[in-house]
């Protein structure tokens, strides 16, 4: 089996970014990626200086072009298991069986949200329907906003997209999760809080136009963003025993290296703000710390290896 530097599991910015780091050192990297990208319905990408408005689509295809030249390998395939054998390597089968082995394993398969199952939601989701302010606030400033918190306390982003324009509404669907601290600070914002269950979204060409509840009441809306919380992509730091945040995602450090030697998550699926230029920088930093460590493991190997005598000149006969 041919056994490579880096398996990266997961092609999204944070697994492309490690990619080029250590594809640039020169180590064996083989990457996986079936293409499923949180912000794949994304109408483009913001907060990335030179990348702005960017679609994603785009942004992946030019990541793949700069991966050939540091002849990092790319597989379109789905990693369904991963484990860890008992010599230290990391051993990855596909879907069709077959296995992959690695020194190191990199997972930034990133997260998924969880999108309220109500007619309209999943048609307008990336092109009116949102669950960050800080990347599609922007675009919908001065507009009628609204805030679906269900299952969730949308207090606080309710009170954030204040920033973007003064019309605002939460909405509960039907649940009361507010607190009255939570309450006094809405109203004194003028935020009013709708409780009534919602039965659809309406709107056209991906424009949400109207939110329409059980009751036959309806309110315009411009744009609304969500709090339902989000899971992992896959389950394969989770299986390895990496420790999980009580918000669903893993827990690294610094370096992004979990509790489990050689393994790394980068991305979304580790802790950290959910920006694709965050993502991507995680990703580099995951790079240098790999390959940092690969350099010293092969040091280690030849301190332990027994040293070959050294010949002295003195001790070769003159001819």
């Amino acid at each position: 089996m041919d056994v490579q530097d880096c398996i990266i599991i997961g092609g999204g910015p944070a697994g492309l970014n490690a990619a080029v780091v250590l594809g640039r050192c020169r180590r064996k990297v083989l990457v996986f990626d079936v293409g499923e990208y949180r912000n794949k319905a994304s109408h483009g990408m913001h907060n990335y200086l030179t990348r702005d408005d960017i679609v994603p689509k785009e942004f992946i295809k030019i990541c793949h072009q700069e991966l050939e030249k540091y002849s990092v390998q790319l597989l379109r395939k789905k990693i369904v298991k991963a484990e860890k054998d008992g010599d230290g390597m990391f051993i990855a089968k596909d879907e069709e069986g077959r296995t992959y082995s690695s020194r190191k394993l990199l997972v930034a398969t990133g997260l998924t949200d969880n999108i309220p199952d109500i007619p309209g939601f999943k048609e307008f989701y990336g092109k009116s329907v949102f669950h960050c302010p800080y990347c599609d606030g922007w675009e919908i400033r001065d507009k009628k906003i609204g805030v679906y918190a269900r299952n969730k306390n949308g207090s606080e982003l309710a009170l954030s997209l204040k920033g973007w324009s003064d019309s605002v509404v939460l909405f509960t669907d039907g649940k009361n999760k507010i607190k009255p601290a939570e309450k006094e600070q809405l109203d004194a914002l003028g935020i009013p809080v709708i409780q009534h269950q919602i039965n659809r979204l309406e709107g056209k060409d991906g424009q949400i136009q109207k939110v329409i509840f059980s009751n036959g009441e309806q309110i315009d809306c411009d744009a609304l963003f969500f709090v339902n919380g989000y899971k992992q992509q896959c389950d394969l730091a989770e299986t390895f025993g990496c420790e999980i945040s009580k918000k669903g995602v893993v827990i690294t450090n610094r370096f992004q290296q979990t509790n489990i030697e050689g393994l790394y998550v980068a991305g979304d699926a580790a802790k950290d703000m959910h920006f694709v230029v965050v993502a991507a920088a995680e990703g580099a930093k995951a790079g240098v710390i790999i390959n940092k460590e690969l350099q010293k493991e092969i040091v280690q190997k030849l301190i332990k290896k027994p040293q070959q005598p050294q010949v002295s000149l003195k001790h070769i006969p003159a001819k």
